[in-house]
């Protein structure tokens, strides 16, 4: 898989990233792309907000998807994303600027990370 990452890399950078829909696309195969299987999710987590931010002034609030139900969608979003997807609109927040939400966001990525 690794000597197809540039040609991965170049194709999702070109995807859309004008609505939700699109930007969760978008993070859906990059987490497919990413060639870390376990482990260390937190820079597409941050990566996603940074998009969503951007595009769509609003940010996931992580501390509201459970870690189960999180890693449950992650594993299933190969062949259907649709439940990672309601996980992540459910979660959105518009405090965008908020601190608290930020650190809040990071301790969590930890947690989802944790055996």
């Amino acid at each position: 898989m690794a000597q197809y990452i540039p040609h991965t890399l170049a194709t999702i950078e070109q995807m859309p990233e004008t609505t939700f829909e699109e930007i969760a696309d978008k993070y859906v195969e990059m987490n497919i792309a990413r060639p870390f299987r376990e482990g260390n999710g937190r820079s597409t987590r941050i990566w996603l907000d940074l998009i969503l931010k951007k595009q769509l002034q609003k940010c996931v609030d992580w501390s509201r998807i459970n870690k189960n139900d999180y890693l449950n969608a992650m594993q299933k979003n190969v062949v259907n994303a649709s439940e990672i997807k309601q996980l992540l609109e459910s979660a959105l927040t518009d405090k965008i600027n908020d601190r608290e939400t930020f650190m809040r966001g990071i301790d969590y990525s930890y947690y989802y990370e944790q055996e």
